[in-house]
């Protein structure tokens, strides 16, 4: 009889903390407790939490740092009666060339994320900073690694391969892609899973991966998660001359054009209003707001398309995200603009990255990983 694994699931950003406690069963996975703390660093932080399904809003506080945030969510979790876990597992959105699968942690893995830190300098170092506090207050607790570039880590070379030399290439510069934690809880929600598969994750980061028999065979973001379509906050592609330009007129400081490109720009950008989309449709009348949410919406249909030619025809379309699972008339006029393509079923479907921690988590400690 399979025992029962209690996980607990933290999925950091660069300036939030989402936990979860999850209990495993077999391939059945229940969500015990959950919550998120927002706006890490800020003057204030909003932290909540959910047990039983009753939400509990936490009144605004300062949390200075992910450590901080941990320690607010262990309280949390010893409040509801779950502080005692079987394993921790780690979301981390980048692993470098090195670590391409998910993985038991241990001294040699914990060395090779942190020599990936250029390849994710917004977000590697706040998952180290988790990794280490939570080894200290539960040391002797197996922890895995949850990558989101794992899914991608077989995406064949045609794909994967920037038209770059040798010498460059390796350094390690390469098509790695993202959002592979929801791409897997994607697929885990079909009973059959589709020959060929497009999955449009749109949000504040935004990504759209042809997926072909289960395989990621393409996928917009590349070398980081900045490429692709635009974003809130973020470009998506550009012309590399637009860098080399820039950095000729004023943008010669890496940290300088890290915030151009990943802080300042895409939705934000555009409208200089806001990255949300909700924002941007209640001021669709402004003509920069206005822009922006027609420039988002003929990157996302023009890059399904051609994630639907990488598969030489489409069964589903997926939204999936914040934006993706709510905006209805951004899905009407992607998916009505695509009939061309022939015919095919679209489907919203929940990203449940954290559920999908949680089953990765289990599946290794457990040894099937």
């Amino acid at each position: 009889m399979e025992s029962v694994k209690r996980i607990l699931s933290l999925n950091c950003g660069s300036s939030s903390l989402k936990f979860g406690i999850f209990e495993v069963h077999g391939t059945a996975v229940e969500l015990m407790s959950e919550g998120e703390a927002e706006e890490i660093g800020a003057e204030s932080s909003t932290f909540w939490t959910k047990v039983a399904g009753k939400e509990k809003k936490e009144a605004k506080t300062p949390l200075k740092n992910q450590e901080q945030a941990l320690n607010a969510a262990l309280k949390a979790i010893d409040e509801a009666g779950f502080d005692a876990v079987d394993a921790i597992g780690h979301r981390v959105v980048h692993g470098g060339p090195k670590v391409r699968a998910h993985v038991k942690l241990d001294d040699a893995v914990l060395q090779q994320l942190r020599d990936a830190v250029p390849f994710a300098p917004l977000h590697l170092p706040a998952s180290l900073a988790v990794i280490d506090a939570i080894s200290k207050l539960k040391p002797g607790t197996p922890q895995v690694v949850c990558l989101d570039t794992a899914f991608h880590r077989d995406i064949p070379a045609v794909a994967a391969t920037f038209a770059l030399p040798h010498q460059v290439r390796s350094m390690g510069v390469q098509r790695f892609g993202f959002h592979g934690l929801s791409l897997e809880s994607i697929l885990h929600q079909f009973e059959q899973i589709p020959d060929r598969l497009v999955v449009a994750h749109l949000g504040n980061g935004s990504s759209i991966t042809a997926i072909h028999a289960g395989k990621s065979i393409d996928t917009s973001m590349g070398f980081t998660p900045t490429g692709g379509v635009m974003m809130g906050s973020r470009t998506g592609d550009l012309d590399p001359g637009v860098l080399i330009y820039l950095m000729r007129h004023g943008y010669a400081d890496a940290d300088r054009m890290e915030q151009l490109v990943d802080r300042q720009s895409g939705l934000k950008g555009v409208s200089e209003i806001s990255s949300d989309v909700r924002e941007l449709i209640e001021q669709s009348s402004n003509e920069n707001a206005d822009l922006a949410l027609r420039m988002f919406e003929y990157q996302v249909r023009k890059t399904i398309a051609g994630m639907i030619a990488a598969l030489k025809g489409l069964d589903i379309l997926v939204f999936t995200g914040g934006i993706g699972e709510h905006d209805d008339g951004l899905r009407q006029k992607v998916t009505s603009s695509l009939q061309f393509c022939g015919p095919f079923a679209m489907k919203v479907l929940p990203a449940e990255e954290d559920l999908q921690i949680a089953r990765i988590t289990a599946g290794i400690i457990d040894g099937a990983g």
